[in-house]
């Protein structure tokens, strides 16, 4: 076992899945205790099974502020405290200006920046000063995207809460930065799409990258660690880009 992470303890909101679930892995496989959040108890169980003895699994909807509570009400009695916290849980679909809908607006918004805000904010009672708070982005945050508006103004969001928390936390010395994604190969990007579709999704997002392929949610997971762990202790409010270049070009 590998040891960057050894006797800390971290929270991973939509652990059960894609990048948060590589991330728990790779967590774990560095020492760590993890807790993973999800919203369906069937993949939570499944999410537990392959991370290992080190994983803890924790019902619940990030934008539901009692769920929440729940959850650090769990990670308290077990744990006591928390070292680590990747608010990762968001998501998005497509749709374009004209037919953008309240309903659309307000179910990415309460996952992607109001729980995400609370999920951090909530954290603080059990966040030794000192750690570090992984927030997850998107190359949406500074691209533009068609039909993809709404997700990629919540992840706008998200990257400015890295730089203004970064200050709120600042005499507590607890490092907040943002972890930014481009085109990975996950779920979610899968399910942008109808099925018979994914494949030439997957082909054209493969064309946009510099590098000629999606990335792997190991990959992002390896940035993750670095953000979380001793490694990057004097990097503050930064956007680690993970993204073969997309956005740099």
């Amino acid at each position: 076992m590998s040891t960057k992470l050894v006797g800390k303890v971290a929270l991973i909101t939509g652990g059960s899945t894609g990048i948060g679930l590589a991330s728990a892995m790779e967590f774990a496989a560095q020492g760590a205790t993890v807790f993973i959040t999800g919203r369906r108890q069937a993949e939570l169980d499944a999410a537990v099974a392959l991370i290992g003895d080190r994983a803890v699994g924790i019902q619940g909807d990030v934008a539901n502020l009692d769920d929440l509570d729940h959850i650090f009400s769990v990670i308290k009695a077990q744990a006591g405290h928390l070292d680590i916290v990747f608010a990762n849980a968001g998501g998005g679909d497509m749709s374009p200006l004209g037919a953008i809908t309240e309903e659309h607006f307000d179910r990415i918004f309460s996952v992607n920046v109001k729980g995400l805000l609370f999920t951090v904010q909530k954290s603080l009672a059990l966040l030794k000063d000192g750690g570090s708070v992984i927030l997850m982005a998107s190359t949406t945050a500074t691209q533009g995207t068609e039909n993809f508006s709404v997700y990629s103004a919540s992840k706008a969001a998200v990257r400015n809460f890295a730089r203004s928390w970064l200050l709120d936390l600042k005499s507590r010395n607890i490092r907040v930065n943002a972890i930014s994604p481009g085109s990975v190969n996950t779920p979610g990007l899968a399910g942008l799409v109808p099925s018979e579709d994914v494949d030439g999704l997957f082909a054209h997002l493969s064309t946009l990258v510099p590098m000629g392929r999606l990335g792997e949610t190991r990959e992002v997971a390896k940035a993750v660690l670095f953000l979380a762990s001793d490694d990057s202790s004097f990097i503050n409010g930064i956007e680690l880009f993970v993204d073969g270049g997309t956005a740099q070009i």
